[in-house]
């Protein structure tokens, strides 16, 4: 059982790395490639949409957003594309590390921190 979840986590640690490759490739249609951002950098961000000390809840995001985000890439996108990605992720290691990736995690979340203040400033007046 153990050897089973081990063996899933690498795979969908491989195939968030596909999708970060894939994200990087010319031949992607450009609201793919911003979708494919979008999950790379939740894999990657070590902030959750909802936090995992949240019992259930915490780890359902994860269960469901990353497996659907990964599906919808893979399902679109043109087999050369995601061909080539798998290669990469293969070869690469762990975590790419891209300083481009780090600014896109933290403007997403100030912008996200931001929509959220004024939501809630408007709802208190």
């Amino acid at each position: 059982m153990i050897e089973k979840l081990k063996q899933l986590a690498a795979s969908l640690k491989l195939q968030v790395m596909v999708v970060f490759f894939a994200s990087r490739d010319k031949y992607l249609p450009l609201w793919l490639k911003c979708i494919a951002i979008g999950v790379a950098a939740y894999a990657f961000s070590p902030i959750d949409l909802i936090p995992d000390f949240i019992p259930v809840l915490g780890l359902l995001d994860d269960l469901v957003l990353l497996p659907a985000g990964i599906a919808l890439i893979l399902r679109f996108a043109p087999t050369t594309v995601i061909e080539r990605a798998r290669t990469l992720a293969k070869r690469s290691v762990p975590k790419p590390s891209s300083r481009w990736v780090v600014w896109v995690i933290v403007m997403l979340w100030v912008v996200f921190a931001v929509l959220a203040f004024v939501y809630v400033q408007r709802l208190v007046k």
